[in-house]
């Protein structure tokens, strides 16, 4: 089974540091990126299989960049990360297509869980 890909979404290098270290031991190919416009060139050129995506980036913000996650491949699933309670954003994510949102601070457990339930999701019946 070839290894998943989880790309990391978050102005703040610490998140994005001990994001990749845990899905790195997950067994998945990370990548990080700490604003839209490497995040979507990291889309175009690498495709992952999941997107943890801040909603408050710096520029162009976590919105903008699922809307532009969508265009490229609608097929990548994405989970946005928030330090706000806004309940609208959160909805717009939704409609947009995320598939779930985890406010910081975070449990790291929760969205390791999460992470691997909707990787590995249906990728059981691929494997020989």
């Amino acid at each position: 089974m070839e290894n998943k890909k989880v790309l990391i979404v978050d102005d703040q290098n610490g998140i994005r540091i001990l994001l990749m270290e845990v899905f790195s031991s997950e067994g998945y190919h990370t990548f990080q990126a700490p604003n839209g416009k490497i995040a979507l060139e990291i889309v175009n050129n690498d495709k992952p299989d999941l997107v943890l995506l801040d909603m408050k980036i710096p520029g162009m913000d976590g919105l903008e960049i699922l809307k532009h996650i969508k265009e490229i491949d609608p097929d990548i699933k994405v989970i946005m990360m928030t330090a706000y309670g806004e309940l609208d954003m959160i909805k717009e994510a939704t409609d947009l297509g995320a598939l779930m949102h985890f406010t910081k601070p975070f449990d790291i457990d929760e969205m390791r869980v999460a992470v691997n339930m909707q990787l590995r999701n249906g990728t059981a019946n691929k494997c020989s």
